[in-house]
């Protein structure tokens, strides 16, 4: 059965000029969140931009996929830290979201380093949103064990 996910935004304004809110997600776990076009562009000021909620996306569906990879290899991770970078360019002429980096630092026992990396770059190639953006942003992954229990 298919899940469906909603969000909801008003803006005002131009795009240069004006502001939005994000005044509602479907879970209610966020809401009335500020984004301006200057958020995207330049400094935050404490307004979120849709490449930080890809960014955020992407490294929670990320951690999730190696949660599972790793518990089915029999390695449970007693933590994963997941960081995505989403670069939003304009150097081609038109801005468009151009990477998404992940670097995870993974507390698992019993692994080592190569199982490790090879688990991280199928989660990596295979988590939905990793599916998504397939073919129009480069993903790129940085994995390594926070210490080496193997």
């Amino acid at each position: 059965m298919a899940e469906i996910r909603h969000a909801s935004v008003v803006w005002n304004g131009s795009l240069t000029d004006g502001e939005g809110m994000i005044t509602y997600v479907s879970s209610g776990a966020v809401a009335r969140l500020p984004v301006t076009w200057a958020s995207r562009t330049s400094a935050h000021q404490g307004r979120t931009s849709p490449e930080e909620l890809l960014a955020a996306a992407h490294a929670s569906c990320f951690s999730m996929a190696l949660s599972s990879r790793l518990a089915k290899n029999g390695t449970p991770a007693t933590q994963l830290d997941v960081r995505a970078e989403v670069t939003f360019d304009n150097a081609s002429g038109g801005w468009k979201v151009t990477t998404s980096k992940l670097t995870v630092r993974g507390d698992v026992p019993g692994i080592d380093a190569t199982t490790f990396a090879r688990l991280a770059d199928d989660a990596k190639d295979n988590c939905p949103i990793s599916q998504a953006i397939r073919g129009n942003v480069e993903v790129t992954l940085d994995a390594s064990l926070a210490r080496n229990w193997a």
